[in-house]
Formats: structure tokens, sequence, C-alpha cells
């Protein structure tokens, strides 16, 4: 049986209309919130992009960095919290848990920068084009390192 309080999301699957969704939203909790925040993280990530590139005309490769630092701090906190209720004990633990999930970004921080430097800059494709296609495929690595690595049970 679960034990935890309700958050917000289970508040708001009691409210009319959205009860009927109620059973699939609890068998696919945690799922629904991994694309919901995915899904802000992707914005923050492609804005901060086209903000950092586009924009200030930074190279891609250093303006994927920046963006990438305000998606993970962003992806941590709400993944922690709402998506894989990532409780932990004390300093010590909240800090191993921070560093693996970082290290697991890094992971697919590298995975995008090289689609980035192949894509753009060596065949020319479009910047933007490129950074949401790799955003896509960054998404699913980091679920899944997410998943088995960093909040396993």
């Amino acid at each position: 049986m679960d034990t935890r309080k309700p958050d917000i999301f289970d508040r708001l699957m009691h409210l009319p209309v959205l009860n009927i969704f109620e059973p699939f939203y609890k068998k696919h909790k945690e799922m629904l919130l991994y694309l919901f925040f995915g899904g802000l993280t992707f914005v923050i990530s492609v804005i901060t992009y086209a903000f950092f590139n586009v924009s200030l005309g930074m190279n891609e490769l250093v303006a994927n960095i920046f963006s990438w630092i305000l998606a993970v701090l962003f992806a941590f906190f709400t993944n922690r919290i709402w998506v894989f209720d990532g409780k932990t004990n004390g300093a010590k633990e909240f800090f191993v848990q921070m560093i693996n999930f970082f290290g697991g970004r890094v992971a697919t921080l590298v995975v995008e920068e090289v689609i980035l430097f192949v894509f753009i800059t060596k065949l020319g494709f479009g910047s933007m084009v490129v950074k949401i296609a790799a955003q896509v495929i960054v998404i699913v690595l980091n679920y899944v390192i997410s998943k088995l690595w960093v909040f396993r049970k």
C-alpha cells in the first residue's frame, strides 16, 4: 500500500472531470509525470539554446552547454520531487543522488554534443532542427538512466 502523502498531481486527479482519468494516472504516474516534466525540460533546453545560439550568435556547442546547465538544474529537482520520488536520508545521500543525476546527464550531453557537431558543424544542417531532434534522443536516454541508476528503488 502506498503511504506517501498525495502530491499536487494526485490532488488534481480528484477534481471533477479529471477523476475519470485517475485509474490510468495511478497506473502510469511515473511515466506521465516524466513526459510532463521532460516536456518542460525540453522547452527550457530549446528556448535557452535558441537564445544563446540564434539571438546571441554563440557557437552551437557552447550554447548547448549553457542551455544544458539550466535544463538539468530544472530536471534534477522536478525528477527528484515529483517523477521518481527520490527522497534521501541526509546531505550525503542527497549529494550522491545529485552527482549520479548530473553524471548521467553529462553522458547524454556528450551524445548531444556529438550529434550537434556532426550534423550542424560538419554537415551544415539547421541548428534548431538538429537541436530538437537531439533532444528527443536525449530525453529517452535520460529516462532510462534516471530510472535504472539515479532514482532506483
